[in-house]
């Protein structure tokens, strides 16, 4: 009997860049996954820098004497150069190293904090609401261009959600923090203004010294398909051969990105974009943003901006007078669905890379699952003038947090475009979608005067009368919304697919 053989099957090496492989290896990946924490950081301070004008209303009204409508237009003057200043650095965004774009959006946020602390009027925070607004318009396109770069494509659902779910966390963790600074009788409302400015001097520091462009960013490509080197040792378990050294110099050569995979051409794979889609060529913009893919996706995303809109001005409104909660509630309930978006997130880009790690197309495991997820929120919509107390909060959380993963929108789209040009396209995507986010408070309001609704002199209760306007205007708002979701849900499902779409933008035919 021959002895029992002692070798042992090698096991199969895990793919770089996830975290999978970063708990086996014991080895996190530091600089990828340090640059997506931090890029989280950067969305939570986003919205913060979004939300705290509306939790200084009431103190700063008072001090500058402003009335409702003064206030409310400064509100909107913060989109005036939003969609502009993000297609504008979009476009930038593929001839500059995102990296710095991010650090100067990081300082410039901050600096346009202070005025208001050292005691600016109305004309000054009008100005400085005006000029955050461009600086923060690219926010989104630019951190997700920024993260694809540190991962290869099939890995890349995960941090974009990662990075996404930041813009949900900041009602959580931000609103009640500035509550507080407000509240607190040594600080009072300007100083919500200079913690920001605070905080984000503080992440830009920290980004000078830690951010870099990925390996798969197009600032780091050479000609010729090889990735130029801006990684770390310790990014990965595999690393091609050092580069020689210049003569005469001391310093080792760091080493090159993790080889990719040899890629068919374009015109033979039948299969995922994923895998050529760092291969891709550039196209003439104007062909991507007149493909039906794009124009659905601004659709689709103007429902997602539309639900967002109607959080952040009219959900409290709604809980206090059509489902009857105390103040004190409605701060909690407010928070709900930011937590499901977060989650919905987290679980759409897991599930993303998991089917794309398997093989399945883009269109299936990114395109499909978010307008799958439109239909659901806009059934959630169209079932919420039926449902009140308890049941009308959960179907409201439900539907209104499904609707938190725009992001997944321009991430698909990304797919379909070289990476020089990803941050543009991304950029141009957020500006057309973020209408639905400027038309939801406008389009609420009109409805609810239409249906007779009158404010409520303060201290006194809401006459029955005005509440029956109010949900009539509200629900009216609810019908049109669910609606409208569940057309851009199915078309999403349908057309969203960025296999297809490459393809016919290189000039290949589809085969999918």
């Amino acid at each position: 009997m021959s002895a029992p053989s002692t070798q042992q099957a090698t096991p199969e090496p895990l793919p770089p860049y996830t975290l999978r492989a970063a708990v086996a290896n014991r080895r996190m990946n530091r600089r990828a996954w340090i640059i997506t924490s931090l890029l989280v950081v950067f969305q939570i301070i986003n919205f913060a820098d979004k939300a705290v004008l509306g939790l200084v209303a009431e103190p700063a009204m008072r001090e500058l004497h402003l009335t409702a409508g003064q206030f409310g237009f400064i509100g909107s003057a913060f989109f005036f150069l939003f969609a502009i200043a993000a297609i504008g650095v979009g476009f930038l965004a593929g001839k500059v190293p995102t990296r710095w774009i991010l650090l100067v959006a990081g300082i410039s946020w901050a600096i346009l904090q202070f005025p208001m602390l050292f005691g600016g009027g109305a004309a000054i925070l009008l100005v400085t609401r005006i000029l955050l607004g461009g600086a923060e318009g690219p926010a989104t396109p630019i951190t997700l261009q920024h993260v694809h770069g540190w991962f290869p494509a099939k890995e890349r659902g995960l941090p974009s959600s990662m990075v996404a779910i930041g813009s949900t966390l900041g009602p959580i963790i931000a609103a009640p923090i500035l509550a507080w600074v407000i509240a607190h009788p040594d600080l009072g409302w300007r100083w919500a203004f200079g913690v920001l400015g605070i905080v984000g001097l503080l992440w830009s520091a920290a980004w000078f010294l830690i951010g870099r462009d990925g390996p798969y960013s197009h600032s780091a490509t050479k000609p010729g398909g090889e990735f130029a080197v801006d990684t770390e040792p310790d990014a990965g378990p595999a690393t091609a051969p050092a580069a020689a050294s210049p003569a005469g110099s001391t310093t080792p050569a760091e080493p090159a990105a993790p080889a990719a995979e040899p890629a068919p051409a374009p015109e033979n794979l039948r299969g995922s974009v994923a895998d050529i889609s760092d291969l891709l060529g550039i196209v003439p913009i104007l062909r991507i943003i007149g493909s039906r893919m794009f124009i659905v996706a601004v659709l689709a995303g103007a429902g997602c901006f539309w639900a967002q809109g109607f959080l952040t001005t009219w959900s409290p409104k709604y809980l206090s007078a059509v489902v009857e909660l105390s103040p004190e509630a409605i701060g909690l309930v407010s928070t709900f669905p930011w937590v499901i978006g977060a989650l919905a997130l987290l679980v759409l880009g897991y599930a993303s890379r998991f089917l794309m790690r398997r093989g399945v197309t883009v269109r299936w495991a990114l395109g499909a699952l978010f307008g799958a997820t439109l239909l659901v929120s806009g059934l959630c919509f169209l079932v919420l003038p039926r449902v009140e107390g308890p049941a009308a909060v959960a179907v409201l959380t439900v539907g209104a947090g499904l609707a938190m993963i725009y992001p997944l929108a321009p991430t698909a789209v990304a797919f379909s475009v070289c990476s020089r040009q990803r941050a543009a396209v991304m950029a141009t995507l957020t500006a057309f979608a973020s209408i639905g986010g400027v038309i939801a408070p406008l389009m609420v309001g009109l409805l609810m005067d239409g249906a007779g609704y009158l404010p409520t002199p303060k201290g006194q209760p809401i006459p029955a009368a005005m509440i029956e306007a109010l949900t009539s205007g509200m629900n009216s708002a609810f019908w049109m919304i669910g609606i409208y979701l569940l057309v851009v849900g199915a078309a999403s499902v349908l057309l969203l697919n960025p296999d297809r779409t490459a393809r016919r933008l290189q000039g290949f035919t589809y085969h999918g």
